[in-house]
């Protein structure tokens, strides 16, 4: 038995193609979304990566920092350091009084 064709309606014709069409969009949208839930889940593992070398940079010269001075507060000078007093009217210097 022979199917024939010439004996669909033109409105069957426009039925078949605008579900190829639907399944091709539907294809087109599936595949947008995987994409974007892919690229979401690579930017995360990104960020959270970023996050801790960042994070342990941060803390590293932190560290670094705290054993710098600690070691600078343990340290004695050998020689006492003299205050040298600036000439001064008060609490402004004389150039200040004198441009004033």
């Amino acid at each position: 038995m022979n199917f024939d064709f010439t004996a669909l309606d033109t409105a069957t014709y426009v039925f078949i193609g605008t579900l190829v069409f639907a399944a091709i969009l539907v294809a087109f949208i599936a595949a947008a979304a995987m994409a974007t839930i892919m690229l979401i889940g690579a930017a995360g593992i990104a960020w959270y990566a970023i996050k801790a070398v960042l994070g342990g940079l941060v803390h590293g010269i932190n560290f670094a920092w705290d054993r710098v001075v600690h070691h600078a507060g343990q340290v004695e000078i050998p020689a006492e350091f003299q205050p040298q007093v600036s000439p001064s009217t008060g609490s402004y210097s004389r150039v200040a009084l004198r441009d004033s």
